[in-house]
């Protein structure tokens, strides 16, 4: 019997890839609408992103097999959202990414803001959260953990290095990173002279507090480390996917918005968030782990990452080709081809291309409005509590799949909720797409999560008790966002006229939206 679970495990992927199929044909054979065939793919998606039965990647390359077969849409209409202006920008801010870890710029502003701010431990993970949470605004999470782990490991290193040397010469223990080390020398002198030196008093329980410090404080750099870089990309528009899948769900859903999410009002509005999570996150660390002490944007984008190809690296002088003797070289440019070509997630683009595939697909083949015909009586509840809701589901989901594909999946639905029940659709939208960033309690529930874990020192236990704190922390201060300076920066006072649809003539764009009125 335990071999055939043994097997069925081994073979786990296969079978999901060719059961769940043909477990879902009921749905579009019985119920034979284009709304039940766009359902019918956004499960089946749903199912392979979560069980990751094949590559993410791979998943969100489904609607351009189905819906051409289903009719939903032509495969020319489903390949163009796989690279419209959304992914561009999102390809340009890669470019400069590369950039900055190609040429070690990362690295140069830790270690200045280490001179700066010292080795004190409460200081040294601010500074630390500071660093990562910055350069995770402009490169993708995963990437800006990749680079500070390695630094924060070997600074940790530094310090417990230099703490014994310091010991060994002053002849006593540091209180914070000491460990006491005997030689192999002094061991083989005590057993030989069969001697036994009695600790003083209190000084076993004094050395393992300090073991417990230095183990507490090493668990508290590694988790900071991946939750600011979580943090930091929410800050901008390319900071994390799930934003960038926002702008374009937004203008995919609705073409005449007016170009309401951009770079601007996204980083008005995330930016204060940012702030306040990033202290809050930092004086809960403290508390849990040392003791509480003290042109288009695509456009743009991608012209800065040409740039990238054209300014050379160092200051252009005339230096001899060492491969070629005589002859003169100029020097390389800050990015080359090759080095994008290794370091480019291209995986990533396909999700984003895929998450736009079926936000289209849901539009064309109505099933956004049958969801909004079938929510309206949603509308006798606080949208503030809805909001709330959404939230805690998506924060709770996003920790078992890809942030992105949480974003991809949920995000057209949350639309059709909003549009169903005269809600601003940014004032569901905006909300679930940062709790859906909000994964702190799982090594696998982000990448950043699983670097950090991967260095050793951390428990399930150790990053599942300081996520949960985070979790409610962040949903309660994207709540706080969205019901204060949210409201001025996407006016979300009425129901804008471009989010009008089939199911949502009743609502009035002139009056004051439910969205305010029953806060």
């Amino acid at each position: 019997m335990a071999t055939c679970w043994q097997v069925l495990w081994a073979y786990r992927s296969y079978l999901i890839v060719f059961a769940l199929p043909i477990l879902l044909l009921p749905l579009p054979i019985l119920v034979a609408t284009k709304e039940a065939y766009c359902a019918y793919t956004i499960i089946l998606m749903a199912f392979f992103w979560c069980t990751e039965a094949l590559p993410l990647a791979v998943t969100a390359l489904l609607p351009i097999i189905l819906f051409p077969m289903m009719g939903i849409m032509k495969s020319s209409e489903v390949c163009i959202q796989y690279f419209n202006d959304t992914n561009v920008l999102f390809f340009g801010g890669l470019l400069v990414a590369i950039a900055v870890e190609h040429r070690n710029l990362h690295k140069r502003i830790a270690l200045r803001v280490l001179l700066i701010i010292g080795v004190r431990p409460a200081l040294l993970m601010l500074g630390f959260m500071l660093v990562t949470a910055f350069l995770s605004m402009w490169i993708s999470n995963t990437a800006s953990t990749a680079m500070m782990m390695p630094i924060a490991h070997a600074v940790l290193q530094q310090l417990s290095k230099s703490s014994r040397d310091r010991d060994i010469e002053e002849g006593r223990n540091n209180p914070t990173f000491g460990l006491q080390e005997i030689s192999d020398k002094n061991k083989v002198t005590k057993h030989e002279n069969r001697q036994i030196h009695p600790l003083p008093p209190g000084s076993l329980e004094s050395k393992t507090n300090r073991i417990q410090k230095k183990y507490k404080f090493s668990q508290g750099m590694s988790l900071c480390v991946c939750y600011s870089a979580s943090i930091g990309g929410l800050a901008t528009l390319t900071g994390t996917g799930p934003n960038l899948v926002l702008q374009g769900q937004v203008n995919s859903l609705f073409p005449n918005n007016v170009n309401v999410v951009n770079f601007a009002s996204w980083f008005g509005f995330a930016f204060p968030v940012t702030v306040i999570f990033l202290l809050l996150t930092w004086i809960w660390l403290q508390i849990l782990f040392l003791g509480f002490n003290l042109v288009s944007d695509g456009t743009v984008a991608i012209f800065v990452g040409m740039i990238m190809f054209i300014m050379p690296s160092k200051i252009p002088g005339l230096t001899q080709d060492p491969e070629r003797p005589g002859k003169l070289k100029g020097p390389p440019t800050l990015l080359n081809w090759k080095t994008v070509n290794e370091k480019m997630p291209w995986n990533i683009v396909f999700l984003l291309g895929g998450g736009f595939a079926l936000a289209k697909g849901c539009e064309v083949s109505g099933l956004s409005q049958w969801l909004g015909n079938k929510l309206t009586p949603l509308q006798s509840v606080s949208p503030s509590t809805i909001v709330l809701i959404l939230c805690i589901m998506v924060a709770a989901f996003t920790e078992c799949t890809s942030n992105v594909a949480t974003a991809s999946l949920f995000l057209p639905i949350l639309a059709s909720i909003a549009q169903g029940i005269c809600l601003h659709p940014l004032y569901v939208m905006v909300p679930c797409t940062l709790s859906a960033s909000l994964a702190f309690m799982l090594p696998v529930a982000t990448p950043p999560n699983a670097i950090s874990f991967s260095f050793g020192g951390l428990r399930v236990s150790d990053m599942a008790r300081a996520g949960f704190m985070l979790n409610i922390i962040g949903v309660l201060v994207v709540m706080l966002a969205i019901n204060s300076w949210a409201f001025p920066i996407f006016n979300l006072y009425t129901f804008p006229s471009w989010a009008h649809s089939n199911s949502s003539t009743h609502c009035v764009s002139s009056e004051s939206n439910t969205t305010l009125s029953n806060l």
